[in-house]
């Protein structure tokens, strides 16, 4: 027979590896808050004035040992002002360590204000461009690994070029994220993303995105996504996407996914 101590140690250091792994997905998985969905490469274009955007969805990355995200995710998005929507967020969600209990609460909170400032020539060279801070809220239990503990926020600029059935969002920002009494550290996020409209009710796009070092001591990640939206209609859409890290994919992203159902109005 196992001596106790013997056992009792074993399931201690069980644990302790599925807290680090918890904390690596935490820690170098793309976040969603910089998502404009279906991708993490976000567009400068507001909700129009007075209509509303809710996006109910399901978002989750996959590593060695673990896999975390949110379901349900909720976005809604209001046209407050010409140019400018109010962006508030929130979700469930959960975290399956291999070595522990799986793990399922309500996740951080966040509010944000999109306001677009140059409009897009069509005509001519000129994009639009638009900027879109976000503040997350520690609403989540970070000791379950379902929130990051501390109040996070992005302040990114993002512009978009359209020619014809072609559309090419790019821009970025810095994440103010360290506190908590934790390691995390700041760190920019830049992302580019091209998309086409294959039919009238389909558009398929790509996109390439890299993050700097979310702690200290980590390392930088870059990865992609390839993904589509279907609209049933001018006020339905289906959104999807999947991707995976191309650099330091085991402790950041060995397989990422959204899957998300639009209302606009």
């Amino acid at each position: 027979m196992e001596p106790e101590l013997s056992r009792a140690s074993k399931i201690t250091k069980s644990i302790a590896a599925a807290s680090i792994c918890a904390l690596l997905v935490l820690a170098f998985a793309p976040l969603p808050a910089e998502a404009g969905p279906p991708y993490l490469t976000d567009d400068p274009e507001p909700v129009d004035y007075q209509h509303f955007e809710l996006i109910t969805y399901s978002i989750g990355t996959h590593v060695k040992g673990d896999t975390s995200g949110m379901a349900p995710g909720f976005d809604f998005n209001y046209g407050l002002i010409p140019n400018g929507h109010l962006h508030l967020g929130a979700s469930l969600s959960f975290d399956r360590p291999g070595a522990m209990a799986p793990q399922f609460g309500y996740g951080d909170s966040e509010i944000g204000f999109k306001y677009r400032f140059i409009q897009e020539d069509e005509q001519g060279w000129r994009p639009q461009v638009a900027l879109y801070p976000i503040m997350d809220f520690p609403t989540g239990d970070q000791s379950r690994a379902l929130g990051a503990g501390h109040t996070r926020t992005l302040l990114p600029i993002w512009v978009q070029k359209s020619y014809g059935d072609w559309t090419v969002d790019t821009g970025g920002g810095y994440w103010i994220n360290n506190g908590g009494g934790t390691l995390d550290k700041d760190y920019w996020f830049s992302g580019l993303l091209v998309q086409r409209k294959v039919a009238p009710n389909l558009t398929l796009g790509g996109e390439l995105f890299h993050q700097t070092a979310t702690v200290i001591g980590g390392k930088d990640s870059t990865g992609f996504n390839l993904g589509a939206v279907y609209d049933f209609d001018e006020h339905n859409h289906l959104m999807l996407s999947a991707g995976r890290g191309l650099q330091n994919a085991v402790a950041s992203n060995e397989f990422s996914w959204f899957l998300g159902y639009q209302i606009i109005y």
